[in-house]
């Protein structure tokens, strides 16, 4: 079988939280606790749980936000928290992230044309030209105009928005899109044509995701496989079709059981 895109082994993650008397040890939580998994190309693994779970924790770990306590992430077969700096930064190239808020996420101050070109500025250190040609292309495969260049966030619909993060994202044609709740500030009407453009972008482009989500449905819609996390450790993973009709960890039903339409059959 093929090497992974995307590797997670034994990843572990603890936070040290502020001392309850003057001289005690400093308590430490885990955010996570022994996550595994493997992401091959051109899949779509969705990561989904309630708030605390570790969800965001491990989209910051495997896009080299944050070093791990514990445990390797290891991208097209190298772990990235092991990379020099310098191999870091050549290496995020290839994986890019979507944030939950795209008003947030974009910078007011800059163009879209401006926002949108500069990872290739950083990352690549392309030339005008080709960074205008780049630009230009990944605005159109998400729906936008090379006219829009010139505009800033703020003239944009939220929807708009998270295209243009989208298109940001593209811009490196990076082989990995690690998309942390990139739909719930978008307003329903909004977040099913976003969602379909993401899977016609993998569809043409082979762009592989790691979609981090509260919202079961979101992940059901768009996802090839599913885990479910816990207080930081993997309690269930499968395909949804199985996972969401016959969960079998009382987590999983208590998750299912809270969205009207997604509750398993009795």
């Amino acid at each position: 079988m093929s090497t992974p895109l995307l590797e997670v082994r034994e990843l572990v993650k603890g936070y040290r939280l502020p001392r309850e008397r003057l001289l005690a040890p400093a308590p430490v939580v885990r955010a996570l606790d022994g996550v595994s998994f493997a992401l091959h190309a051109g899949r779509s693994l969705g990561v989904v749980g309630e708030s605390g779970s570790g969800k965001s924790t491990l989209a910051r770990l495997a896009m080299a936000l944050e070093a791990p306590s514990a445990g390797q992430v290891l991208f097209d077969g190298r772990d990235l928290h092991a990379l020099a700096p310098a191999e870091l930064r050549r290496a995020r190239a290839g994986f890019q992230m979507v944030f939950q808020d795209p008003f947030g996420s974009l910078d007011p101050r800059r163009t879209v044309g401006q926002t949108v070109a500069e990872p290739l500025a950083v990352l690549h250190g392309a030339s005008r030209a080709e960074q205008r040609e780049r630009v230009a292309e990944v605005l159109a495969a998400v729906g936008l105009r090379d006219a829009d260049t010139a505009r800033y966030p703020h003239e944009f619909s939220g929807g708009q928005r998270q295209r243009i993060a989208i298109a940001r994202a593209l811009v490196t044609r990076p082989r990995l899109i690690v998309a942390d709740e990139p739909v719930s500030a978008l307003d329903v009407s909004v977040q099913a044509q976003v969602l379909n453009l993401m899977a016609d972008l993998q569809e043409r482009w082979g762009v592989t995701y790691l979609f981090v989500s509260h919202d079961l449905a979101v992940v059901e819609h768009v996802c090839d496989e599913v885990l479910v996390l816990h207080q930081g450790r993997i309690v269930e993973q499968g395909p949804p079709g199985r996972l969401f009709r016959a969960p079998r960890h009382p987590y999983t039903q208590r998750l299912l059981a809270a969205v009207p339409g997604l509750e398993p059959p009795r």
